[in-house]
């Protein structure tokens, strides 16, 4: 039996890749700075090592037998003061140095989609400069660079439940979001895969304006969209990074992934209008237990 560690088992995609891994027959130990967020994966798990990337000194030995190190670490909200440079590099390097030396076989991470040419943003720097460490050490690897997430898309769902939903530019670049589930597929199939670097993306090309036309129809609202010209952001931007580099440097990147096209090779079975159809099921039921 083959152990993996999965680190950011606590995120959404990380749940997803310890079920997929457990599902193949590893034994999966979960690596966790709260245990407590585990709990929707606890039968997935075999065991859970509460640790934190971002104090090398907690890491001792959470290798220790593990053939396979999966990471999804990164950041979106601020905590604590730390950047992306703090834990989405340095973190995931921490864990590549425990790797190393406990003798792990292969490293898997999960990057930005055309992170090479994105190295202006702190946040897909941060993911980067990791993958150079990665690349010059003397592990087997793959870096898989994935397009944006289901999770991601749930916020043109939270804007059409406020009854309005804003895009960046014309709203007619297209994207290929993934779901968890499919990318975590992907992850687990890079273990025996010769590829050191794998693009992917989800089934589905849509326009921005089509992702926020089905979140409305999920809701069955009428869509109500408003554009904000790519100028207005760049403002918008600029002064955000005054009051927080971080945050501004959030939406630098959101940015700029809706005004390109963001389409990666093609994987996977889950369509995006059912996730927003569960997401709307599930508020409503939750809702109507209140």
């Amino acid at each position: 039996m083959q152990r993996v560690l999965v680190a950011g088992a606590t995120g959404y995609l990380g749940g997803f890749v310890a079920q997929e891994f457990k599902a193949r027959g590893y034994l999966v130990r979960a690596l966790a700075r709260s245990p407590e967020k585990l709990d929707h994966v606890q039968g997935s798990l075999d065991e859970i090592v509460e640790a934190e990337v971002t104090l090398p000194e907690t890491l001792e030995h959470i290798c220790d037998g593990i053939d396979v190190v999966f990471s999804s670490i990164g950041i979106t909200r601020q905590k604590d003061g730390l950047t992306f440079r703090d834990v989405d590099y340095q973190g995931n390097k921490n864990l590549l140095e425990v790797a190393l030396r406990a003798g792990a076989k292969k490293f898997i991470y999960v990057s930005v989609f055309n992170g090479p040419n994105l190295l202006r943003l702190d946040i897909v720097r941060a993911h980067e400069d990791f993958v150079d460490e990665l690349k010059a050490s003397e592990i087997d690897y793959a870096v898989l660079r994935s397009t944006g997430y289901f999770s991601d898309m749930g916020e043109f769902l939270e804007m059409a439940k406020k009854g309005r939903v804003y895009l960046i530019g014309r709203g007619d670049n297209r994207g290929n979001p993934i779901h968890g589930a499919d990318l975590a597929v992907a992850c687990a199939d890079a273990v025996e895969a010769e590829e050191t670097e794998i693009d992917v993306g989800g089934p589905e090309v849509l326009a921005y304006r089509e992702i926020a036309e089905l979140a409305f129809r999920s809701l069955g609202k009428p869509a109500r969209i408003t554009v904000v010209p790519e100028w207005v952001m760049g403002l918008v931007v600029g002064l955000a990074k005054i009051f927080s580099r971080h945050q501004g440097e959030l939406l630098a990147f959101f940015t700029t992934a809706m005004t390109r096209d963001v389409v990666a090779p093609a994987v996977g079975v889950h369509r995006l209008v059912d996730h927003f159809e569960n997401l709307a099921s599930t508020d409503q039921k939750r809702r109507g237990t209140k």
